[in-house]
């Protein structure tokens, strides 16, 4: 995880131009991202509002569009400096994912936008448990698999400082995801986005249970 630390630290000041498709990926041809990228948007602003938790938040670009009382949470100190300017409404605060500062029950919903597909399997099950005993509801948005079955692979990616990181990807199916958490409801499933919400397993409330998810 420490590799992946300062991978995050050092993308922070380019990391929205996945989104937004400038810098490294201007030249990339990714036909409807546009129409769906804003279609994610606006999912996330019609959700309900509510005590939410945004975890591995990043710049903020979807936290902002959350309602409700939203706390961001993020290991990169460099990735939370961007967010506070962009989403001055929320609460922030820096933190591990896989063990989250919070006690049982205190948010309505947790968040999780492009995290959840960087986990390997143990690490999501340790996530999972960690979100199950926080809050009530999870809503994870993560890359689909494009057409193709999910699948699992190693990326070398670039940053523009010439800097190369090894970095796990997962894509995902909304019904293999939903599997992996039990079931749920899918929000939405395009070519380059998925979306999906589950609520809590009462049984998997505290971090006692939940070390023991998925063995």
């Amino acid at each position: 995880m420490a590799s992946m630390r300062a991978y995050y630290d050092r993308r922070a000041p380019e990391y929205d131009d996945w989104y937004t498709g400038e810098g490294l990926f201007a030249a990339r041809e990714r036909p409807g991202w546009e129409e769906e990228r804003a279609a994610v948007i606006r999912l996330v602003a019609g959700l309900p509002p509510a005590r939410v938790l945004d975890v591995a938040c990043g710049t903020g670009y979807l936290t902002r569009h959350l309602q409700g009382a939203v706390l961001g949470l993020d290991q990169s100190a460099a990735m939370l400096s961007v967010a506070r300017g962009r989403a001055p409404r929320a609460s922030w605060v820096r933190g591990d994912a896989l063990a989250l500062p919070f006690p049982d029950r205190r948010f309505d919903r947790v968040f999780v936008a492009h995290f959840y597909g960087h986990l390997l399997p143990d690490d999501r099950a340790l996530f999972l448990g960690e979100a199950r005993a926080v809050g009530d509801e999870l809503v994870i948005v993560d890359a689909a698999c494009r057409g193709g079955p999910p699948r699992d692979e190693w990326q070398e990616r670039i940053l523009s400082d010439g800097s190369r990181h090894k970095v796990f990807k997962r894509f995902f199916s909304a019904p293999a995801l939903l599997a992996e958490l039990g079931g749920g409801k899918v929000l939405h499933e395009g070519h380059w986005f998925v979306a999906v919400t589950a609520s809590s397993v009462r049984r998997e409330t505290t971090r006692a249970a939940a070390a023991g998810w998925g063995d």
